[in-house]
């Protein structure tokens, strides 16, 4: 019996590893699997500090692997989280390298915001961006 692949699951791997790759490349990050938490990181970070409902329009802009990564976990009840600064963001981050720290966390999470800056649609960007408190913005860079 052949083991035939199933495109929707191949592109969405191939998606996947295309956004770890230019993460990795835009954070200065040799190890993939530093980009990949990174990435998750981000994700929950962000998700967590936004409402419910700004948090399920920034997942429909995902891609179907992302945006499960995005989701995993996730209490809508529980957020946005009450305490939410530029460096309890950077912390949040951290948290996903405790065993070895990024040495620039906040490079780092300007390479995740201009990696979304690069991926997702102008409009929702803006949208994202303007929910956000001004220090944790200024984080994120305006898109090009």
């Amino acid at each position: 019996m052949s083991n035939p692949t199933i495109p929707t699951i191949d592109a969405a791997a191939q998606q996947a590893n295309i956004w770890i790759n230019e993460l990795a490349d835009m954070a200065h990050l040799e190890d993939r699997r530093q980009a990949y938490r990174l990435l998750r990181a981000g994700f929950h970070a962000l998700r967590d500090w936004m409402n419910p409902d700004q948090a399920a329009d920034f997942g429909a802009q995902l891609p179907t692997l992302l945006l499960g990564i995005y989701y995993e976990g996730w209490n809508p009840s529980a957020t946005p989280i009450a305490e939410r600064s530029r460096q309890q963001f950077v912390a949040r981050v951290q948290e996903a390298f405790e065993h070895d720290p990024l040495r620039h966390p906040e490079m780092a999470i300007e390479s995740f915001f201009a990696l979304l800056n690069k991926h997702i649609s102008a409009g929702q960007l803006n949208q994202m961006r303007n929910a956000l408190q001004k220090p944790l913005r200024d984080l994120w860079p305006e898109a090009a």
